[in-house]
């Protein structure tokens, strides 16, 4: 998949998501306000209550690409993206319930819409939290490219006898990666010091994507914490990370680059 939305995230995720948070937050107002007399406002809330869910619908989208073609595998972020979604779902089911016991009660009690909107308002704004963390923290909907990273490349390689085979690409520059999806490994391709290495993209600290982080005379550092790696010898050179990096022999053969 060729799409620079692998390193910044799907550019109209945060847009969507401003929508469901307006509509399910106004839900909750007005019904505190129909509660103390103004009772006009109740077929308001069950308009805002569903433009909120087919907002959240369509905000869900891009997050679910976001979570699977964006944020890297076996990653802190993952896990949080796991629970961010997770606790969205739960917000859009209690709005739902909400309007179904209200749609569908002779008598729906007050009492007990306002504690399901609650419990909903409370997991939104720690859904919104969470979404922060995963923008400000784990980068993503952010493009962290530095100076002249080129644009981001991306390809598909083929393995035949346990060697992957990658089509060599000329306009790959000094201190210019792309990434690698080999099976179900993901691998840096990487031209510094003259010359072209391989390593994998997976960073030891919390499982961030190398390639979205920045390359410089053989070292590349981590976009998420910063620590840095030797691209050939595979060493930590600077945390806070503890541990290394797998790295890769890599040889030209005709038009393509052969790792093993």
């Amino acid at each position: 998949m060729k799409s620079k939305a692998n390193i910044g995230g799907h550019p109209i995720h945060p847009i969507l998501v401003a929508f469901p948070i307006a509509f399910f937050s106004g839900a909750f107002i007005f019904d505190l306000l129909r509660i103390f007399g103004l009772d006009e406002l109740g077929r308001t809330v069950e308009y805002l209550i569903i433009a909120g869910i087919i907002g959240a619908l369509l905000a869900a989208v891009p997050g679910i690409i976001d979570f699977f073609f964006t944020v890297p595998p076996k990653s802190s972020g993952k896990k949080r993206a796991a629970k961010h979604g997770i606790i969205n779902v739960t917000v859009l089911l209690l709005f739902a319930a909400t309007l179904f016991y209200r749609r569908n009660t002779d008598f729906p009690s007050d009492a007990v819409i306002i504690l399901m909107e609650s419990v909903a308002i409370i997991l939104l704004v720690w859904a919104g939290w969470m979404g922060g963390t995963l923008v400000y923290r784990n980068q993503i909907g952010v493009n962290p490219r530095y100076a002249n990273a080129g644009k981001w490349k991306e390809v598909r390689a083929e393995i035949s006898e346990g060697r992957i085979s990658v089509r060599r690409n000329d306009k790959l520059e000094e201190n210019q990666m792309m990434l690698v999806h080999a099976g179900p490994r993901r691998i840096v391709i990487a031209r510094t010091n003259g010359s072209v290495v391989a390593f994998s993209d997976h960073c030891s600290h919390r499982g961030a994507s190398l390639a979205g982080g920045s390359m410089i005379c053989g070292t590349v550092q981590c976009p998420w914490h910063g620590s840095q790696f030797d691209t050939r010898t595979g060493e930590i050179k600077a945390g806070p990370g503890k541990e290394g990096i797998e790295v890769y022999e890599i040889k030209e053969e005709g038009d393509c680059w052969i790792i093993r």
